[in-house]
């Protein structure tokens, strides 16, 4: 079954030319021209995976992005102007898993939304656990004592790919290239930031968590 894509744009001109080379790849496209119309969708519709405008009529792209989160997992890619590194930042603090701006290249984009989806695919059917935490890959779904944790998708991956890789020393190049996987330059905070938030979601577990001075983090089963 064909993946589905909910383009939000108020530009006619920018949802049609990504449309074009989404739907040459084989995805369902819906097209939303503001935020409201975007969450309607969202509450209608079985959307897999959102690119996201952020200056729109009604309902900005934060907005929505929050929104999103609040209620799911579902993979946003923001697409927008706004290119000052704080935009960026902020964008991946409120859950964004990509953000490209424009202008861009509608292949490149088709190429982040197809390799989103693959590691989505590559994470089925596989199960980590650790003490009274558990990371149900199939799901993307986390669990604390039995207790669904509300992890954005990021987080999420952060938090598997650190266990994938318990007792070893993982760099912060190394996971802003795996987790977010292109070079996102200048911006090794991101990864602390996320750290931190994954720590306090995970409460007393955080202890798993290990940093290492001036290099990155490392991921320690309980004993």
């Amino acid at each position: 079954m064909a993946k589905t894509v909910l383009l939000v744009d108020d530009e006619l001109r920018m949802r049609k030319l990504v449309a074009d080379f989404l739907l040459r790849e084989g995805y369902h496209i819906l097209e939303a021209a503001n935020g409201q119309m975007a969450l309607h969708l969202l509450s209608v519709e079985k959307i897999d995976l959102v690119i996201l405008d952020v200056m729109m009529p009604e309902r900005n792209g934060w907005t929505v992005c929050q929104a999103i989160r609040k209620n799911g997992t579902i993979p946003v890619i923001m697409l927008t102007a706004k290119s000052e590194e704080a935009d960026q930042l902020y964008a991946f603090e409120i859950g964004a898993d990509e953000y490209v701006t424009k202008p861009f290249s509608p292949k490149v984009l088709t190429a982040r939304v197809n390799a989103l989806f693959r590691r989505m695919e590559q994470e089925k059917d596989k199960t980590a656990l650790c003490g009274g935490l558990v990371i149900d890959t199939a799901a993307r779904q986390v669990f604390l004592d039995e207790q669904l944790l509300d992890l954005s998708p990021k987080e999420y991956e952060l938090l598997n790919y650190l266990a994938e890789n318990t007792g070893n020393a993982l760099s912060r190049p190394q996971i802003l290239d795996h987790v977010w996987t292109y070079d996102y330059l200048g911006e090794l905070r991101t990864v602390d930031t996320h750290i931190n938030r994954l720590r306090t979601k995970l409460g007393a577990k955080s202890t798993l968590i290990h940093t290492i001075r001036g290099y990155g983090y490392r991921f320690e089963a309980e004993k």
